[in-house]
């Protein structure tokens, strides 16, 4: 069976006294201890984790997130949905987004490569933000003739603009919650 955990993320937003909360005095007060704000790399999982002592991590670093012994994260706290985020997390996340497409290049091309109708009238192509009709027919055409190799194969024999860009557009959209279909995340 497939692993359904994320192994590594990347750092969305790190916050050295963790997260303000509000006291029963009515003055606001911090959890105790770092607290960091990610984004898993295989599934786009949005988490929230404790921080090691004395470690200090800033947007893009990678953690080892996974079951075994955590070098940076000491706990972590758990899933977390997109308005959960904080407003530096929503700022770097099509960045960190973009990063994580890029390392999986081979991944997405292969999606391209395989992308099939899901109902009658759409195809998993279509529901990425400007992919339509027309380009999801050239990427049709082109991979039966030979599959894509890379991007850079993708966006030139389908003239497809910018993949990463529109890769990123549709696994932010998925993430805030603006999609019917989810491509390339999973449910929280």
């Amino acid at each position: 069976m497939e692993k359904r955990y994320e192994e590594h993320a990347f750092v969305l937003d790190f916050l050295p006294h963790g997260r303000p909360r509000i006291r029963s005095t009515g003055r606001a007060g911090y959890r105790a201890g770092a607290l960091v704000q990610l984004i898993g790399g295989a599934f786009f999982t949005l988490l929230e984790a404790l921080v090691r002592e004395g470690v200090l991590l800033k947007p893009h670093d990678r953690v080892y997130v996974g079951k075994a012994a955590r070098k940076e994260i000491t706990y972590i706290i758990g899933r977390i949905g997109y308005d959960e985020l904080t407003a530096a997390a929503k700022m770097e996340l099509p960045a960190v987004i973009g990063k994580i497409v890029l390392n999986r290049e081979k991944w997405f091309v292969n999606f391209f490569n395989t992308a099939h109708a899901i109902t009658p009238r759409m195809h998993a192509l279509e529901l990425i933000p400007g992919i339509g009709k027309k380009y999801m027919w050239q990427v049709i055409d082109e991979r039966e003739r030979k599959p894509f190799e890379n991007f850079e194969d993708l966006q030139k024999r389908a003239d497809i603009p910018n993949p990463v860009k529109l890769i990123t557009k549709r696994v932010s959209e998925e993430l805030a919650g603006g999609s019917k279909y989810r491509v390339f995340t999973r449910v929280r």
